[in-house]
């Protein structure tokens, strides 16, 4: 049934967006107008006894999402590239000529659209807040989980959340007077930071089971059967979790988090 109800709702956005492909057709648009077709995250739809998108490790049918660019001068093929979400936000950028004002990480995808480039990234980040953070570069991905009870954890966010949370006997905490005005890590961008410790209500994203530490060789392995944590490859995994972690500016306490220090 659940599946039924998604193949539906793909159905009518298929219809939907065909509508608008006719329409840039029929004005003649193709020669001056980048489509880029993207998504949120995926859902598990019984893949591993999992449904939805709950605190499990970030498996290809969830992180890895479809990414199609009609470009304009510039015939269809397939382009083995690793992207990620945010990399849109620097092509548009880079498209209309614009600097960003506070510091990102996205990475242009203009040269690969372009030839001029079979790369722009050698890793990408993945994951929930409180939870494991997942690095792939496209062919091993590393899911590493929290030690020592999750902690240190902290809230950065200039908009908590209000929306309605459907959990029974749940309520999404808010900043208390530990609470203090900080900064986006790398930028000058004002945030509320709410720490957390033992015993804190946390944030429905860290609830769930435990997170576990996963390591996948995705290109031999792309069902993710063989969890090769242990395994000597964990130690380049690592290393490049780190050199992920230390390009997005992430704040000392997440490696102390994930014991990495």
């Amino acid at each position: 049934h659940v599946r039924a109800n998604y193949g539906g709702k793909l159905t009518m956005i298929d219809r939907w967006f065909g509508k608008l492909l006719d329409s840039i057709d029929a004005q003649s648009l193709w020669d001056d107008t980048a489509v880029i077709l993207c998504t949120d995250h995926g859902h598990y739809l019984g893949e591993r006894d999992v449904w939805g998108k709950p605190g499990v490790p970030v498996y290809e049918q969830m992180g890895h999402i479809p990414l199609m660019i009609a470009w304009p001068g510039h015939a269809g093929g397939a382009i083995d590239a690793l992207t990620t979400s945010v990399d849109i936000s620097a092509t548009l950028a880079q498209i209309f000529g614009v600097t960003m004002s506070h510091r990102t990480h996205g990475k242009s995808l203009v040269p690969l659209l372009t030839g001029e480039a079979t790369s722009i990234r050698e890793h990408a980040l993945q994951g929930y807040w409180g939870r494991a953070v997942h690095v792939t570069d496209g062919s091993v991905k590393y899911g590493r989980a929290p030690v020592d009870g999750n902690m240190p954890l902290a809230m950065w966010s200039n908009r908590w959340s209000t929306m309605p949370v459907h959990i029974p006997n749940y309520q999404f905490p808010r900043p208390d007077r530990r609470a203090k005005l900080d900064f986006m890590p790398g930028s000058d961008v004002p945030v509320i930071r709410q720490p957390f410790q033992q015993g804190d209500m946390l944030p429905f994203w860290a609830m769930g089971r435990a997170p576990e530490t996963t390591l996948f060789n995705i290109a031999e392995d792309p069902d993710e059967s063989a969890n090769r944590k242990g395994d000597p490859l964990e130690k380049r995994a690592t290393e490049m979790l780190r050199a992920a972690m230390e390009e997005v500016d992430a704040p000392q306490e997440q490696y102390e988090r994930l014991g990495i220090a």
